[in-house]
Order: structure tokens, then C-alpha cells, then sequence
């Protein structure tokens, strides 16, 4: 067997030594280990486009579509469109839309199952906006009085909400309508988060 003797370094011409040879391993840890280091994301460095300074009108309609005013009246009719074709929906699907209790072997016209479908979407519809107004009313100023913008926000304003609408039936409707609603504000944020 021939056994490989390790050869002496050598030197260059100039006297100096020739950097260590690059181990994979170190290389590892550098890029993917613990010695890696997080780069800033700077979209500038990348040759990002540069965008101009805002106008005063710009910077006036941020300042408006950022209010709380806005985001209500944003809600609202969010609520009532998607309230009112939520209201359509669950009407098509049941069966006792348009009956007469009085005579219950009546089948029902076109024009009566219309009509109770339209008198139930613009009653989800009022619901609705009701409801989304007020949520996007007290998170916008629960967020306001706060000064952070987390998961907190939508449960609190989730509890508030809920415990207003309970609170009309009672005091135990209204303990339950807000720590319901706060768990649902708080699912719905985990998820979209």
C-alpha cells in the first residue's frame, strides 16, 4: 500500500503564508448556523424605485382614510352589504320563508318569498352595519388611547361591543356577548395575523 505522506506548506514567492483552505462547515454556520448574521432589508441599497415627497392634499386624505370616522363608516357599509347578502343567502335556503301559519298547505308565491327574502337581508344588513361600526369605532379608539397596534386592540373592542349589544337583555347576556365576541375578535385576529 502506498500511504500518502501530508505535504509541508508551502510558501508563496512573496513570504507569506496562503489562507487555510475553506471548510465546508464553517461555511454552514455562516449561512444557514448560529453564526449567522440577519441583513437590514433596505430596498434603497437594491435600487428600489425612490418615490417623491406626498403633497399636502395626499397627506391630508391619509390623515382621513386613517381616522376613526372613516374606518366606521367603512365598517358599516362593509356590515351592510355583507349582512344583507348573508340575510338573501339564509333566506333562499329555508323552507319557511313565505309560509302562512294560518293556512300552512298554501304554497307560497314568488312575490311573498321575495319579499320575506328582501325584509330578511335588510334586517341582517342593519345587524350588521351595526355591529361593524361599532367594533371598528372602539378598536380605532381603543388603538388610539393605547398607542400600539396588537391583538389586545381587537379584544378589548370585541368585549366592549359584545357586552353593549348583550347588555340590553341583561347583565349575564352582556358578561356573555363580551367575553363571546372578545374570544371571536381574538381567534379572528390570531388567524389573520
Amino acid at each position: 500500500r502506498l500511504v500518502m505522506a501530508a505535504a509541508p506548506p508551502s510558501t508563496s514567492p512573496g513570504g507569506q503564508e496562503p489562507p487555510p483552505p475553506l471548510q465546508y462547515s464553517l461555511l454552514l454556520q455562516h449561512l444557514v448556523g448560529e453564526q449567522r448574521r440577519p441583513r437590514a432589508w433596505d430596498p434603497s441599497a437594491l435600487g428600489g424605485i425612490p418615490s417623491p415627497a406626498k403633497s399636502e392634499e395626499q397627506k391630508m386624505v391619509e390623515r382621513a382614510m386613517e381616522s376613526c370616522a372613516f374606518k366606521a363608516v367603512l365598517a358599516c357599509v362593509g356590515g351592510f352589504v355583507l349582512g344583507g347578502a348573508f340575510g338573501v343567502f339564509t333566506a333562499g335556503i329555508d323552507t319557511n320563508v313565505g309560509f302562512d301559519p294560518k293556512d300552512p298547505y298554501r304554497t307560497p308565491t314568488a312575490k311573498e318569498v321575495l319579499k320575506d327574502m328582501g325584509q330578511r337581508g335588510i334586517s341582517y344588513a342593519k345587524n350588521f352595519a351595526i355591529v361593524g361600526a361599532m367594533f371598528s369605532c372602539t378598536e380605532c379608539v381603543v388603538e388610539s388611547y393605547r398607542g400600539k397596534s396588537d391583538w389586545k386592540n381587537s379584544v378589548i373592542s370585541g368585549c366592549i361591543t359584545g357586552g353593549a349589544i348583550g347588555f340590553r337583555a341583561g347583565l349575564k347576556a352582556g358578561v356573555i356577548g363580551c367575553g363571546g365576541f372578545a374570544a371571536f375578535s381574538a381567534a379572528i385576529d390570531y388567524y389573520l395575523r
